[in-house]
This record gives C-alpha cells, structure tokens and sequence, in this order.
C-alpha cells in the first residue's frame, strides 16, 4: 500500500455530489446499474430532505476532487446502532488508504453521534473477498451470512465493529 494522501473530510452534500458519487461507485466495476442509482438516490435523498433523511455523508476530497465517500445513518428502533451503508473509493485512488482514512472518519463521527455498534452489510460474492478482508483489517467481525440473499448464489455477509470498547478502552 502507498502512503495515504492527505485527505480532506466534509460532510456537507453538494449538488454536484450525485455526479461524482456516480463516477466513484461505477469506477470500481462492483456494483449493478439499479445498485449505482440507490447510490445517487441517497445522496439526492439528504440534499432534499437535510439531516431528516437519516442519510450521513462523509467525502474524502484530495486534489482538487472526491476521491472516496461514505454514506452511514442511525438503524431505526435501535439505540446507538449505525448502518454503513457505502463506502466506495475511486478506482484510480484504490490502495493508497483512502478507504481506511473513510472508515475510521465514519467511526469517529458516529461515536460522537452516540453510536455504539456499526453494521455493515456486503456480498458473499468471490468478487468481494478483498471488500471483506478489508473490513477485518478495520476490526468488523462478520456475525451472520445469509444464503441466497441478494441472489442464487450471492449471500449477504453481515460485519459488526463495537464502537463503545474501543472509547472506553476496553
């Protein structure tokens, strides 16, 4: 791995976010048109709608540009559980930290938010062995596979990470 950039964080969704979430969620070859739309919906959903869409936004800006985001929110009915919704690096910017430098800035904010647990949900595909590893090495534990979820063949892979030990230093 490359030494990380230095990296800006915001979290104040511009209009010309969806644009450039498109371009960061298609570069890495991953994910299914419908699945690139939810993407852009969400961030289209927070633009419109505020703090009210339960939608959480943090952009990684290096350069000049967006270079990777994540999309997190609170679980309804659930006290100080968090989704981590998305979390996308553009390819060209891949295995140089950003993702990482993402996941503890989303950690960091959400424990401030109150958040005690993160979920993440991913594929079981082959395809997304390197997405999983990835969160072992930030410390997410998988806790539940869900055969056939997505489709024959493509499970749902559930990761979870305590946030409050590592507060209390537990």
């Amino acid at each position: 791995m490359l030494e990380p950039p230095q990296v800006a964080f915001r979290d104040s969704v511009h209009p010309s976010d969806p644009v450039a979430i498109r371009r960061i969620v298609e570069s890495t070859s991953f994910f299914r048109p419908d699945e690139v739309e939810v993407a852009v919906e969400l961030a289209q959903e927070r633009l419109a709608k505020g703090e009210a869409s339960g939608y959480f936004f943090v952009f990684a800006e290096f350069d000049g540009g967006v270079t990777g985001y994540a999309c997190y929110g609170p679980i309804a009915c659930t006290l100080g559980s968090f989704d981590l919704y998305w979390l996308a690096v553009d390819q060209a910017h891949q295995g140089r930290g950003v993702g990482r430098l993402l996941v503890r800035e989303c950690e960091r904010r959400i424990r401030l938010q109150g958040g005690r647990r993160i979920y993440i949900e991913t594929s079981g595909r082959p395809q997304y062995k390197p997405t999983r590893r990835f969160y072992e090495h930030c410390d997410y534990q998988t806790v539940a596979v869900l055969a056939d979820f997505y489709d024959s063949g493509d499970d749902k892979v559930i990761l979870v990470k305590r946030i409050d030990e590592i507060a209390a230093g537990v």
